[in-house]
């Protein structure tokens, strides 16, 4: 089991703190690691998700997080669906006051080839993995025009991080809607980025590479495993903590004059 525990963290490095942030798809894997790091640096985290099972074992995200000493909330979430969405976001700012931070890392995979594709697979998954980003950068941005920059006198009124892939970058072999899907966030990151540069809305995506979630499955595939050790310069797999600490810089304040942009978070297997 791939241990999911972040590193000690120094008390003082508080670079969230008092932020309120969406991060969908916590439950688990990736998303439960982003979680715990925003609330580790001072976030208020709102831990969306279809339900609190963690894939990986465990207590369940918001627990997790408290029993560390942070603040997090669930708020159960489909993020196909528009008016689940729009709730989301309005209960986060009506009991927090703002919303400051948007990661959108929810979404599906049903691994097919175009021949073995059925379009309403296909169209499921671009609902919850496009669409879902759609819908939440939507409701968020809404949102965060409207408010005052978290920092007074600062010029960011709210960031957004998207997750990509790498596979949104290269083909992933015999997944044709996932890979599609992230490509498409790839470009919906661009767009919302620049249309909104103006009015104080950073965007900005991570794409990860290969990363061991606990996860089974397709995920463990020994061939799959074969092919991401192959292709991956660095000694090792990815972990949910390396992707997390990538959303963690590009959340906070630290993260100036850079929207817009996509970061590999892959070990080098896109320089390879």
């Amino acid at each position: 089991m791939t241990d999911l525990t972040p590193p000690p963290l120094d008390p003082a490095a508080r670079r969230m703190r008092d932020r309120v942030c969406i991060v969908t798809g916590a439950a688990s894997g990736i998303g439960r690691a982003i979680a715990r790091l925003l609330a580790r640096h001072g976030a208020m985290v709102v831990v969306a998700d279809l339900g609190v099972a963690v894939i990986e074992g465990g207590a369940p995200t918001a627990e997790v997080i408290a029993a560390e000493g942070g603040r997090a909330e669930f708020v159960r979430t489909d993020v196909a669906d528009g008016a689940q969405v729009e709730a989301l976001v309005a209960h986060t700012v009506e009991r927090h006051g703002r919303l400051d931070v948007l990661v959108n890392n929810a979404c599906i995979r049903h691994a097919r080839p175009l021949l073995e594709l059925d379009e309403a697979d296909w169209q499921r998954v671009l609902d919850v993995n496009l669409g879902g980003v759609f819908r939440c950068c939507r409701a968020a941005v809404r949102r965060m025009v409207a408010q005052a920059p978290a920092t007074p006198g600062g010029e960011v009124r709210g960031r957004i991080v998207n997750l990509s892939s790498q596979h949104g970058i290269i083909a992933a072999p015999g997944d044709l809607a996932y890979g599609t899907s992230k490509a498409g966030i790839a470009y919906l990151t661009r767009q919302v980025a620049a249309d909104y540069a103006a009015q104080g809305i950073v965007c900005n995506a991570v794409a990860p590479g290969k990363i061991q979630t606990g996860a089974g499955g397709r995920a463990v595939d020994p061939d799959v495993l074969a092919r991401a050790h192959r292709r991956t310069p660095w000694p090792r797999l990815g972990h949910p903590d390396d992707v997390a600490r990538a959303v963690l810089f590009l959340a906070s304040d630290e993260a100036t004059f850079l929207t817009g942009a996509e970061l590999l978070v892959d070990g080098g297997w896109i320089a390879a």
